[in-house]
């Protein structure tokens, strides 16, 4: 099979909206109205969103964020930068209250009910697709990229006798996901650390996940976080990737400039849907990775470790 990269020549709607987007105080109202439409759309289908923000900035978080922190990580440049229209990105209490809401949000609109049932139907269809296309029954599952946990609890689901670890470069993410695990009475180890760079030893697990993460690296950080995932799985170890389809016919047929719009809240967006995926697994040492189609705008990409 021959894969190729998405055409990337920028049209001049999307040179306009990159140029609007260098404005300061006209990006800013970009990333206000998605999020205002976020939160609309969310509490029409019946996510309560405001409530839950409620409730979590209610409680104090001070004894979850000592648990988790690691006081002395070095943040990647590419991480410190404006996401999903919250001015610090992921490293901010908001951000964290928030996901949940958010990803029910987003998710609602994958099929065609348009409802709260988007974001379970897609994970499972992850779930699914790991299960269709990894012989093993693994022990050791990492979660790269595990935000509030929503994604490491699926996998939990799935596995529920694995031992599971979640890595995240957001200690307000991780106290969340730390939270929750407490409240379903999951034990699971909490790692704040970069994907490319966690720390964790050689050849230590036999699952490796990044679910919805992808679209959020530049191609450097993306490259290194794969080549990790290679030093930490065992020999019959499996990597696997769920995120946005690049080859989708809704994204083929979406006009240039209003992905490049997107870039006011995914500033890598364009960089992601340039990555030929498949090769970089196998450049990294998997072999010819499985590629399942999951949902009408996203794909699960699978592969075992290549042998010596």
């Amino acid at each position: 099979m021959t894969v190729t990269a998405p055409k990337t020549n920028l049209g001049l709607a999307s040179r306009l909206v990159n140029g609007v987007l260098a404005i300061a105080p006209l990006a800013d109202f970009a990333k206000n109205r998605a999020r205002n439409m976020m939160i609309k759309r969310a509490e029409s289908i019946g996510v309560p969103w405001r409530e839950n923000f409620r409730q979590l900035s209610d409680r104090n978080w001070d004894a979850d964020l000592l648990a988790v922190q690691n006081p002395n990580l070095e943040y990647p440049a590419y991480y410190t930068t404006s996401f999903h229209a919250y001015d610090e990105g992921n490293l901010s209490w908001k951000a964290a209250w928030e996901v949940e809401s958010a990803s029910r949000a987003v998710h609602a609109q994958i099929w065609s009910s348009g409802d709260v049932s988007g974001d379970p139907m897609l994970r499972g269809s992850y779930s699914k697709a790991i299960q269709e296309n990894i012989e093993i029954s693994p022990q050791n599952i990492l979660d790269l990229g595990c935000g509030a946990g929503m994604s490491t609890f699926e996998l939990q689901k799935i596995y529920p006798d694995a031992q599971l670890t979640g890595v995240d470069l957001s200690p307000y993410f991780l106290a969340v996901a730390k939270y929750r695990a407490e409240e379903a009475n999951q034990n699971i180890n909490w790692v704040h650390s970069a994907a490319e760079t966690t720390g964790l030893p050689d050849g230590s697990f036999d699952l490796v996940s990044a679910c919805l993460m992808f679209h959020e690296l530049p191609t450097t950080a993306a490259k290194e976080i794969i080549t990790e995932a290679r030093r930490l799985l065992r020999p019959s170890g499996h990597l696997a990737i769920m995120d946005m389809n690049p080859q989708s016919e809704i994204f083929l047929k979406m006009p240039r400039y209003i992905l490049t719009l997107l870039k006011s809240t995914e500033p890598y967006m364009d960089l992601y849907f340039s990555l030929v995926m498949e090769q970089v697994f196998t450049d990294a040492g998997f072999e010819t990775p499985s590629v399942t189609i999951n949902s009408p705008r996203h794909r699960s990409v699978i592969a075992r470790v290549k042998s010596n």
